[in-house]
């Protein structure tokens, strides 16, 4: 057994003793006749950002080598906008390296993710998984680094009150049971996610929780370790799909919506990002953050506004980018600061042993935790279309690096104060602000759209679809319109409960 990943949860992975990137077809169908797979799935996100699942019943080893080798045909007018319907055949191509053993089906089932090809056999330019990866080369390219990402997914989990143990309202963060209802459904939730290959850092409750007509709402959050950019979006796009399956069989609901109720917390989908060379973390320099990072939290900021419109795709996302929710109104960064909209957690610059002086029988020697540093960009939320999103972060990054002025313009948008307190109005008024609507958000990405289209990587077609998508809202203004009306806000909510 490689030590590598000895303890590495994905049964396939476990079985091949392989690396996820290593697999092969051949080592998929010695998995699948050693293990009595019956049946594949392929799965791959549409335009509304779900895995889409196509079903192989495996007759004979042949046709289990043709399925893996050619691929299948798909609609791609029915899974995207921007494919016409007169040349939509495509194909689903699977990619080997996410295989995974299907944790519900009740037939012995791997699930593969699939890319997107068109009918020349040259990857589809608008798909969102392509659109990524064209991201990260031209990143790795240009910059000569990797780019690596992971998610915080929150979630909320809706079940009858029973009356029991109720936690204080908004004030479930890392509560424990009895307090915390749904311990086990997230310790349940990160098992499958793990073995259908996430890389988890941790799990828990979060701040939201409360009472409302007979259901207690309670707030949780999976966070995963930060990998290839590209891998990050894919397990991010399984995790989404486990959590709300395994709530469809315990017979509750999950929503990642926004926002789900006034005056309470909403969920957001934190992103934190680090750059890379051969394995070293290029964001701490002599125990500072590096001129690498500031550049890259430059591009953050030069982009920021049109970011939205891939991070924030309903009106209810604007519901929550308000002063005092924990989310960022503002394009300003700073240091642990939980109101800007790039934010850099405490991290581990300055080597240390704090291990030691809690545990005096371990080594005394200072140990160099700086590869753990990441920066956090704060407004997206479950709404987003992941690839895009995550393929919008890595062109703001590369922007940043290759920006004469990006030193300045980091400078320029720190900040190191509350920035919400009455004595620091000035500096408030003195930084740009976020879109505050979807037709907002959708008007930045016209303005800023060179950015995106540059080197090819997003096509002008899936952005105008994107355009039209979010100016289709018409909710500008609308926050100052309904905010005070509980009736209005849960009419919208209600019909985003299931974005994403």
């Amino acid at each position: 057994m490689n030590n590598n990943i000895s303890m590495n949860p994905n049964p396939v992975i476990q079985y091949l003793n392989k690396q996820a990137e290593e697999l092969t077809k051949n080592d998929l169908i010695r998995f699948i006749e050693d293990n009595d797979i019956e049946m594949i799935n392929f799965r791959y996100a549409g335009w509304d950002g779900r895995l889409k699942t196509l079903n192989f019943i495996i007759t004979s080893r042949e046709h289990l080598d043709t399925i893996l080798t050619a691929g299948e045909r798909v609609d791609g007018s029915s899974l995207f906008p921007f494919v016409e319907a007169g040349s939509s055949d495509l194909y689903v191509i699977p990619r080997y390296k996410t295989a995974f053993v299907n944790p519900f089906a009740e037939i012995p089932t791997l699930d593969i993710l699939c890319s997107f090809y068109d009918r020349d056999g040259n990857a589809l330019a608008g798909a969102p998984e392509n659109i990524l990866k064209k991201a990260h080369d031209v990143f790795k390219e240009k910059t000569g680094y990797e780019f690596q990402t992971m998610g915080e997914l929150e979630y909320y989990i809706i079940s009858e009150d029973d009356g029991l143990f109720k936690a204080d309202d908004q004030k479930g963060y890392h509560e424990s049971s009895p307090f915390s209802k749904w311990n086990n459904f997230r310790t349940e939730a990160m098992k499958l996610i793990a073995e259908a290959g996430g890389i988890i850092k941790y799990g828990h409750s979060e701040v939201g929780n409360f009472t409302k007509d007979g259901y207690v709402y309670e707030q949780n959050e999976i966070e995963f370790l930060p990998t290839n950019v590209e891998d990050a979006a894919d397990q991010l796009l399984k995790a989404k799909w486990i959590v709300r399956t395994l709530a469809a069989q315990y017979g509750v609901t999950v929503t990642f919506a926004p926002k789900i109720t006034v005056g309470k917390a909403g969920s957001g989908l934190h992103i934190h990002t680090r750059v890379m060379k051969d394995g070293v973390n290029q964001m701490i320099e002599d125990g500072k953050l590096s001129k690498v990072a500031k550049s890259a939290i430059a591009g953050y900021m030069k982009l920021a506004p049109s970011l939205t419109a891939f991070s924030n795709l309903n009106p209810t996302s604007y519901f929550r980018l308000v002063p005092h929710q924990e989310a960022p109104t503002n394009i300003c960064w700073g240091d642990r600061n939980r109101s800007v909209l790039v934010r850099v957690p405490l991290g581990w610059s300055a080597p240390s042993n704090m291990i030691h002086k809690v545990n005096p029988q371990e080594s005394g020697d200072v140990i160099d935790f700086s590869d753990k540093q990441t920066v956090e960009f704060r407004s997206p939320d479950g709404s987003a279309d992941i690839y895009l999103l995550l393929a919008g972060l890595t062109v703001a990054a590369r922007v940043g690096l290759e920006m004469k002025d990006a030193l300045k313009l980091a400078e320029k948008t720190y900040v190191d104060i509350n920035i919400f307190d009455e004595e620091n109005k000035k500096r408030l008024s003195e930084l740009d602000h976020l879109p505050a609507s979807c037709v907002e958000s959708a008007k930045e990405l016209e303005d800023q759209m060179s950015f995106y289209t540059q080197y090819n990587i997003f096509p002008e077609s899936v952005l105008n679809c994107l355009i039209d998508l979010l100016k289709a809202h018409k909710d500008k203004g609308l926050i100052s319109k309904i905010q005070d009306d509980e009736e209005k806000v849960m009419e919208l909510v209600n019909r985003y409960f299931y974005c994403g």
